[in-house]
């Protein structure tokens, strides 16, 4: 059973993130929590500014908020109605940070999938400042969904890492898992200045390669200083 949250703002772009878990996790028994967090919503109202009592301005959010993610959910069920999903939805008075450090570790979250950025935010930037923070200060593992990206079914995925994190046997099962039912291709790619690397990073290598036994796994290596021009030519 796979625990996933998909944070939403009911954006266009948080919808196409949630179409693409459906799609991604369609033979896995899945539970996906859908959360909206409205603190900012409230500190941006302008029935506040205006005077309106802070308590009527916070309820008046909630409500508005429980209704939109019930509307999401009666689309959600329309979209996938499988018997392996199972749907909550989470209403929170909250920062979308704290509210994700709270729920990956009583609701035992193994990923948040989100869109790219918000409703709203400026187009000339990838990534918007929710997405951003959630990357930088949530321990848990992230899927980001670029704003006009449909689902394609994987069959060759990328991998790149220096071999200097020493990952998680659960995170290192969650990618196993998520590929295998596709028989999907993983390269591992190692970007560095030598083709040497030390003890630390030959350990991590050998905890990878146990953990990835089930998939078809690729080790690749390219000597270079720019790791995101290497990245991106090998994802051409």
């Amino acid at each position: 059973m796979k625990n996933i949250i998909i944070p939403t703002d009911f954006s266009d772009n948080a919808m196409n993130a949630v179409r693409f878990a459906l799609e991604l996790f369609k033979y896995e028994k899945t539970e996906f929590y859908f959360l909206n967090t409205y603190e900012d919503d409230v500190y941006n109202n302008e029935e506040l500014l205006e005077g309106e009592p802070f308590d009527e301005v916070v309820e008046m959010t909630k409500n508005k908020s429980e209704l939109k993610l019930e509307l999401l959910l009666n689309e959600v069920k329309s979209i996938a109605p499988h018997p392996r999903f199972k749907y909550h939805t989470i209403s929170a008075y909250n920062s979308l940070i704290d509210e994700l450090d709270k729920l990956v570790i009583g609701k035992d979250i193994d990923l948040i999938v989100m869109g790219t950025k918000g409703e709203g935010y400026a187009q000339t930037y990838a990534f918007g400042s929710n997405t951003l923070q959630v990357l930088k200060y949530v321990s848990c593992p992230v899927l980001v969904i670029p704003r006009f990206y449909g689902y394609k079914q994987p069959k060759h995925v990328v991998f790149p890492t220096n071999y200097l994190i020493p990952y998680k046997r659960r995170e290192i099962k969650l990618l196993s898992t998520m590929l295998a039912p596709f028989r999907a291709v993983l390269d591992v790619l190692y970007i560095s200045k030598s083709k040497h690397i030390s003890k630390r990073q030959n350990d991590n290598k050998l905890y990878l390669e146990e953990g990835l036994q089930n998939i078809k796994v690729n080790y690749e290596h390219v000597e270079s200083k720019n790791v995101s021009k290497v990245i991106n030519d090998y994802a051409s």
